[in-house]
């Protein structure tokens, strides 16, 4: 039977575990709900696949706990399978957006980013085996805080990419088109301390912490730059107590986004550089690089061109993109080793309420796993 034969009669029983894992609400901050969807994850992939040759289980803290399975291949080598299983709606979503398949779409919260793509590469695994495809050993690693930023997880999945032949990232595509480079992601926080007075009585006496904030948000969204692919966007601000006094305090959450690594230092120098024309104000930055650039290494280039062929031989045609948004092969990839990301669904509307699968791509994306999984063996 050939591949794509093979996912197309698979398709109702990867739609039923679809809809199963979609409705297990996995909110990142909803540790309990995350602790009962990683164990009913697990119980699908070994209904599926059988018991794993190895299995490690690392405590996530306050956010989700991180699962490891490796299953044995029949060539040398072994590929990282990266999922998470964490989504950004909050538990309860469900019962105003329930999982439907209408007119070739499912929908659901966490259906695009991205449950699909978890679908897929466990039963990717499941059509090498039917089929009696050589591949590589496969290691799958479920972690529930990457819409948090994998504070838990970026070690385990540092050290699980270390020495794999190749790291697919299941984040949704990109139209189709699998996501070989990435942005960069800072989380920074920016703290103004000022002097309160009363703004009629005694106007000179304060220093408004609001009006040195306004121009500290000046300053970084000029650090912003279109032609190094730098954004800079200060997405929350608060300060002060009352329209009639001078803000003693204030403060903005900023997000920044770097194609370049080298651009990480020189924001770092801008953040450290922020000073109010009152030298009564003091500011204080704290923050960090959630995550490196995701970079076109050459290892992953080799990837792609391979993934590219693979392609070919069904017939169809694979692009890459670029895009603004990060993921966990960020971290693998910052370590100059192959990824591929957008290895998962076709459709639109990650994190907003018109987030959908288009039904018909996912015999076709699962297809190509077990194609690429073959090639690497």
């Amino acid at each position: 039977m050939l591949i794509i034969d093979w996912t197309r009669q698979a398709l109702p029983a990867m739609l039923a575990d679809l809809k199963a894992v979609v409705e297990l609400e996995t909110h990142s901050y909803d540790k309990a709900m995350l602790v009962k969807g990683l164990r009913e994850i697990r119980a699908r992939a070994v209904d599926l696949l059988g018991t794993p040759d190895d299995e490690v289980l690392h405590e996530g803290g306050q956010h989700g706990d991180i699962l490891e399975l490796t299953y044995r291949g029949t060539a040398p080598g072994t590929v990282l399978m990266l999922c998470h299983y964490d989504t950004v709606w909050p538990t309860g979503t469900l019962d105003s957006w329930p999982f439907t398949l209408v007119e070739g779409k499912a929908t659901g919260p966490g259906v695009f980013d991205m449950k699909t793509g978890l679908v897929q590469s466990i039963w990717a695994l499941r059509g090498l085996r039917e089929l009696g495809l050589p591949h590589p050993s496969v290691r799958f690693l479920f972690n529930g805080d990457e819409e948090v930023g994998s504070p838990a997880s970026r070690g385990h999945i540092e050290a699980a990419g270390a020495d794999a032949l190749a790291t697919l990232v299941f984040e949704a595509s990109f139209d189709g088109a699998l996501k070989t480079a990435r942005k960069g992601v800072g989380l920074f926080n920016v703290r103004v301390t000022g002097v309160e007075a009363h703004a009629g009585l005694d106007p000179y006496a304060g220093a408004s912490a609001v009006h040195a904030l306004a121009e500290v948000v000046t300053t970084l969204a000029g650090a912003g730059s279109r032609e190094r692919g730098t954004t800079v966007n200060v997405g929350l601000i608060s300060g002060g107590t009352g329209r009639n006094v001078a803000a003693g305090h204030a403060s903005c959450g900023v997000d920044v986004r770097v194609t370049d690594p080298g651009e990480m230092g020189r924001i770092d120098d801008v953040f450290a550089g922020l000073r109010a024309s009152d030298p009564r104000v003091s500011i204080s930055a704290t923050g960090e690089w959630n995550r490196p650039p995701m970079t076109q290494n050459p290892a992953s280039q080799r990837l792609f061109k391979e993934a590219q062929e693979v392609a070919a031989g069904f017939g169809w045609l694979l692009d890459e993109a670029a895009v603004g948004g990060a993921s966990d092969g960020n971290f693998v990839s910052a370590l100059g080793l192959p990824v591929l990301d957008g290895m998962g669904a076709v459709g639109d509307g990650a994190h907003a309420r018109h987030e959908h699968v288009l039904v018909e791509h996912v015999p076709e994306r699962t297809a190509l796993t077990i194609g690429l999984l073959t090639a690497l063996a």
